[in-house]
């Protein structure tokens, strides 16, 4: 009987830890994506010469970022 307790509590603690890590992965991923692989997506794009795609690229993320900001407050 307390093998069975032990194992439903291991389960539910460990489950609680897996989704922590995924928030904190999630969380990560985000901040790696926006401070470090758009910028070198636009300079790439510009250096290609499609210079009117980046900064097309570049409006649409800030209008969305700016949309975002103003229904979150």
């Amino acid at each position: 009987m307390i093998t069975l307790l032990f194992i439903i509590l291991m389960f539910v603690v460990f489950t609680k830890i897996f989704i922590f890590a995924l928030k904190a992965a999630w969380g990560i991923t985000k901040i790696v994506v926006s401070l470090i692989l758009l910028p070198i997506v636009l300079i790439a794009i510009a250096i290609a010469g499609f210079v009117y795609a980046a900064v097309a690229i570049l409006i649409i993320i800030g209008l969305i970022t700016f949309i975002t900001s103003i229904a979150a407050a």
